[in-house]
């Protein structure tokens, strides 16, 4: 059981890791625009405050975790030209050992709360626009 929770903190490192590296490559001049506003969306995303699912909802509120953040991140990776790949990780490994605090993306959290007033008014037998 040790094993297990070992292997899912260093996944969730990783995560984080990666997470850093496109924080760094969507503000690095030589991104081309697909996988910079990938990046975007991911980094806005994971260091958004508030989740699009919360995580108090059993088995969903952990699969945008699971799922959305590191298909972004695979997509991001594989768009992204090697030398600025490489530049970024460095960056983002010395951002790790200098552990410095995660950034917050609090405008991505005001759009999380908008999808959910969205939702909930449409599935709530409306629109906000009526």
């Amino acid at each position: 059981m040790k094993h297990i929770f070992d292997r899912l903190r260093g996944w969730a490192r990783n995560l984080k890791r990666q997470t850093m590296v496109l924080w760094f490559r969507y503000r690095h001049p030589q991104t081309p625009w697909l996988p910079k506003w990938i990046s975007v969306f991911v980094v806005a995303y994971a260091l958004s405050p508030i989740d699009l699912i919360p995580d108090f909802i059993p088995v969903l509120g952990y699969l945008d975790d699971v799922i959305i953040l590191p298909i972004g991140i695979v997509l991001a990776i594989r768009l992204m030209p090697a030398q600025v790949l490489e530049e970024c990780q460095v960056k983002a490994n010395e951002w790790e050992n200098s552990r410095s605090k995660r950034p917050e993306n609090r405008f991505a959290a005001v759009i999380v709360v908008l999808i959910w007033f969205v939702a909930a008014g449409i599935w709530g037998g409306g629109t906000f626009f009526e």
